[in-house]
């Protein structure tokens, strides 16, 4: 059987593949001051431009947008950009005001003007209520007024009194005197003009008296009926002043009502609204010109304080009647042109949905009105676009869910979260629901986003364009050109110092090296705008006139030394070997493996020793970490990957019959990732045969069950993290790491490592498949499987495949045994 992998040499990374330098010999400039700005700000995004354009542009419900991806990238920028190019074509969006309703106060009424019609409509009305009171009062104290009013009275009055004129007339004529008491009216006889006294009346014949009793009783029938025409007589003349009065007021007001009509009769929700308006203010007058005279304890209070205060009308929404013909202008959209596109930074619910305030009273109670009731965001939006970040929303409570009701509802109802939940029943406003027309923008990161599209039913329907910005872009000529192109933009917009060739250089590489990949670029910009103000920052400390490659570089070197404070206590401990990292000699069962540390900021990698140990058993391959439950999954698949190497290899004709077990020494904390399976494979069949490793090789790499060594994460951080501890004590130029071949394509190594390999003091090895790995580490050949199924002597396959059977011979005569517990 015929392995290609066994019979190559591996030979170490090229100079040139261990870090790609940037050339832009080929782009004429001297600084970037001579570099035109990009068309966009974000380059190799035109999956994400193109469906940022069509979830901008295509109207449908639900058809709003999550833009996915690293927040690094800007999309927030960008996306507002777009918006803002696209919303200039559109027309305004309408405004939007509240009014009384006065048939139901709780109630108020919502009105849609065109854009900056509320303003003018606003001030019409605060015209209207200024000039109310004086206009009545002004009417109502006109000499006309006063003689029709004079007139209903005196006609009244007579009235009364002509009444009261033909009973005395009727009771002269029976002998009876009709006499007025604060008590009511009395009825006596009389005898030549004179009232009878009760004496006279008793000494009267009997016919006489009885007479007189019989025509008082009559007289007092006919009394009762007059007196109980009367309140109705007063009602008619009541209505006549009260008609009057409306009368008066109706025309009081007609100018100021049809001053408001002129300019706003068109719009039928006005129209209605004017005409309840001026009915309110006709029913209303007394309460109007004396807006304390019916209210006694108001006046009592306000006397207490020291009189009744001088009425002011200038600012009708501080007066206790004028109010109520006042506007609360909710969106404004006057000095806008284009749809709204609104920003949202703090989307908690009554940001986003509105709020009702409300004011402590004189008497310590909580009340409110129309002219207390705040928009929110959804207002502001209402026409246009809202973004909001996805991470802040979802941690305010009942934000979420008012979004979604909003969006689903179609309709802006301005309620407070125990209102929405019926969590109390406090009564307070119910204003009207605004037609709601608005498209979101949410952003946030991937899981976020993948975790909402899973456990959200509603998510999908009512986002269903997705915005997926790319963390990393090709390097290639084109891009290269417009990643010189947007860092001049990014330092003319943050008015920093330009840049120079060899400073875009640098800043381009390590953008790559901030992908992990010498053929991508990172598209995270806000961290190269950060080098770039740091860079700056040296370059005016050292004096330079413009950005220069030491400038960049010494802005890269200090944002590792104020975020290295953990990578240099767990380098220390190695150095003063308080953890044990072995970096010369030989050891059978131990590798030096590679591991990558992430906290916060800091991102480095460290050597962490593995060892194997083997002794008989039925096949099994233990993970120390994962019996005390500190192994991951990924890193518990890796281990079983092992046993499925080892059988599919060694075990064709006689079982496994080992039990060997793994484990990172020295580890306190959790593993996980498959990274170091290949390490631990080298570990174990070390351990298996007996065959010592070099310790000056640190390695890294997953492996499948076929023995193909795998690319992974990090590869950078882990080879510099091994040669840190080799440089500090002494490169002999045996040491060196094993990686994959896959990973040579992400090495951007530091200045010192690719220096040190040039030197010949330093390697690395890229390598395709275990056994490669395994004749560096051994100096010894892997061997290839003969015809007749064994290896060639002194290989490490043989030694492999021997100690293996001298296992499986032991086993089988343990098992042969009487007493013996195997089977």
């Amino acid at each position: 059987m015929a392995n290609d992998h066994v019979n190559s040499k591996v030979e170490t990374v090229a100079k040139d593949q261990l870090f790609r330098k940037c050339d832009l010999s080929s782009l004429k400039f001297s600084t970037t001051d001579d570099l035109t700005d990009p068309e966009e700000s974000l380059i190799g995004q035109d999956r994400a431009l193109s469906s940022a354009d069509f979830g901008i542009q295509m109207e449908g419900e639900g058809y709003n947008v999550f833009a996915l991806g690293p927040e690094e990238t800007d999309k927030r920028d960008l996306l507002e950009r777009m918006i803002n190019r696209q919303v200039a074509e559109y027309e305004p969006s309408p405004d939007w005001c509240y009014v009384c309703n006065y048939a139901d106060e709780q109630k108020p009424k919502a009105i849609k003007l065109p854009s900056g019609k509320a303003v003018r409509f606003r001030q019409l009305m605060h015209e209207l209520a200024s000039d109310l009171p004086n206009a009545l009062t002004s009417t109502f104290e006109s000499e006309e007024y006063q003689n029709q009013r004079q007139a209903i009275e005196e006609e009244a009055k007579e009235e009364e009194q002509k009444t009261f004129r033909e009973l005395q007339k009727k009771a002269e004529k029976k002998g009876l005197a009709l006499m007025s008491s604060p008590s009511g009216f009395t009825i006596a006889p009389v005898k030549e003009g004179k009232v009878m006294k009760e004496k006279e009346v008793n000494e009267l014949p009997e016919d006489e008296r009885n007479r007189l009793e019989e025509e008082v009783m009559n007289f007092q029938k006919e009394l009762s009926e007059a007196l109980h025409r009367l309140p109705g007589k007063q009602r008619q003349y009541r209505e006549k002043r009260q008609q009057l009065d409306k009368e008066v007021a109706t025309y009081a007001v007609n100018d100021l009502i049809k001053k408001v009509e002129a300019e706003f009769g068109e719009f039928e929700a006005v129209q209605e609204y004017i005409k309840q308006t001026q009915e309110d203010i006709v029913n209303h007058v007394n309460r109007i010109m004396n807006p304390g005279g019916q209210n006694p304890m108001q006046q009592a209070m306000q006397q207490m304080g020291g009189g009744m205060p001088e009425r002011d009308t200038s600012d009708p929404k501080n007066d206790p009647v004028l109010w109520r013909y006042t506007v609360n202008i909710v969106v404004d959209n006057s000095k806008k042109t284009g749809a709204p596109v609104i920003y949202e930074d703090n989307p908690t619910y009554t940001n986003l949905i509105g709020r009702i305030e409300h004011v402590t009273s004189q008497m310590g109670a909580m009340t409110t009105d129309f002219t207390h009731v705040k928009p929110g965001a959804l207002h502001q939006a209402n026409g246009g676009y809202l973004l909001i970040d996805a991470f802040r929303i979802l941690t305010k409570p009942y934000a979420w869910d008012g979004l979604k009701r909003a969006l689903q509802g179609k309709k802006l109802k301005i309620e407070s979260p125990g209102e929405m939940y019926g969590l109390f029943s406090t009564k307070t406003l119910e204003p009207d629901p605004i037609d709601l027309d608005v498209k979101i923008i949410l952003f946030g990161d991937r899981m976020l986003y993948y975790l909402l599209c899973q456990y959200d039913q509603d998510f999908n329907n009512l986002f269903k364009v997705e915005v997926d910005f790319e963390d990393v872009i090709p390097w290639d000529d084109q891009n290269q050109e417009l990643y010189a192109r947007l860092i001049a933009r990014m330092a003319r917009k943050a008015k920093l110092k330009p840049l120079d060739k060899s400073g875009v250089e640098r800043v381009i590489e390590h953008a790559a090296r901030l992908a992990h990949d010498s053929q991508k670029v990172t598209a995270e910009i806000r961290k190269i705008e950060d080098l770039l103000r740091e860079s700056d920052y040296w370059s005016r400390k050292n004096g330079n006139q413009v950005i220069k490659r030491p400038d960049v570089d010494r802005a890269i070197q200090h944002q590792h030394y104020r975020s290295g404070r953990l990578k240099d206590r767990v380098q220390e401990e190695i150095k003063r070997k308080n953890v044990f990292i072995d970096t010369e000699g030989r050891k059978t069962g131990q590798v030096n493996g590679l591991s990558v540390l992430s906290i916060g900021n800091t991102v480095f990698g460290r050597p962490t020793r593995i060892t194997a140990r083997v002794q008989l058993g039925r096949g099994e391959v233990s993970n120390i970490e994962r019996e005390v439950e500190m192994s991951g999954p990924i890193h518990s698949k890796g281990v079983l990957i092992l046993s499925s190497f080892l059988g599919a290899r060694y075990a064709l004709q006689t079982p496994l019959s080992i039990s060997a077990s793994l484990v990172f020494e020295q580890s306190y904390s959790g593993v996980d990732g498959d990274s170091a399976s290949s390490t631990e494979l080298y570990a174990l069949l070390s351990a298996i045969a007996e065959i010592p490793l070099k310790q000056s090789i640190a390695v890294t790499g997953s492996v499948n069950q076929h023995g193909t060594v795998q690319p992974i994460g990090g590869v950078n951080e882990k080879v510099e993290g091994f040669f840190d501890i080799c440089a500090y004590r002494g490169l002999t130029g045996e040491q060196g790491v094993l990686i994959p071949t896959a990973n040579v394509k992400n090495l951007m190594l530091k200045d010192e490592l690719v220096e040190a390999v040039e030197k010949g003091q330093f390697n690395i090895y890229p390598v395709d498949h275990i056994d490669q790995g395994m004749e560096l580490l051994t100096d010894m050949k892997m061997g290839e499987k003969t015809d007749s199924g064994t290896y060639p002597d002194d290989t490490i396959n043989a030694r492999v495949y021997e100690a293996l059977n001298r296992y499986a011979s032991i086993r089988q005569k343990f098992t042969a045994l009487p007493n013996g517990s195997s089977k």
